[in-house]
């Protein structure tokens, strides 16, 4: 057993999903996104990021597919609402000396609590974001819990799929390093 998650990252990756900090089951078991409830895995498959759906235990995989993933605040918690604003303003220097490390095209967040605190602004859009971090274009996701049902299954793989269609763009230009 665990008491956080190891990142699952590189350096020049398409894009890096940062979830907002581990859910207690998750990082009990050391696997991201473990909980059956979360559709993470799922999306990623139907949205066209994998051939296949990844289980947790073989997250790693996910970087034979140019794709990494990390989280904002390392603390699990059982639900992010129990996070207080500082835990995202304390991590905010050390993620985005991450994100500048690994030189991903994008980080997407998924949510709006963590980007927020990132940039200073509670109005936040979905998808690319005016500004980069780092390098990197900025996306928001819809979060991918199972908590979260104002969006079905459908609503977040056409939200991902936008992401991955703004990636296979980006493609066609060369790394900012």
């Amino acid at each position: 057993m665990s008491d956080r998650l190891n990142d699952i990252l590189a350096e020049h990756l398409d894009v890096v999903f940062c979830g907002i900090n581990p859910g207690k089951g998750s990082a009990a078991l050391g696997l991201h996104f473990a909980n059956r409830s979360n559709r993470f895995w799922r999306t990623l498959q139907l949205a066209g990021f994998t051939p296949h759906e990844i289980r947790p235990q073989d997250g790693p995989t996910l970087l034979q597919y140019h794709c990494g993933l990390t989280t904002l605040v390392e603390r699990p918690t059982a639900s992010a609402g129990e996070l207080a604003r500082h835990e995202f303003q304390d991590a905010a220097a050390a993620f985005e000396q991450k994100i500048r490390r690994h030189a991903p095209r994008f980080v997407a967040f998924l949510g709006k609590p963590g980007y927020s605190a990132i940039c200073g602004q509670r109005e936040i859009s979905w998808g690319l974001q005016p500004l980069p971090l780092g390098n990197a274009a900025v996306w928001v996701l819809p979060n991918p819990s199972g908590r979260n049902l104002a969006f079905s299954l459908e609503q977040l793989v056409d939200a991902y799929q936008q992401l991955r269609k703004a990636i296979a763009q980006a493609r066609q230009v060369p790394l900012l390093s």
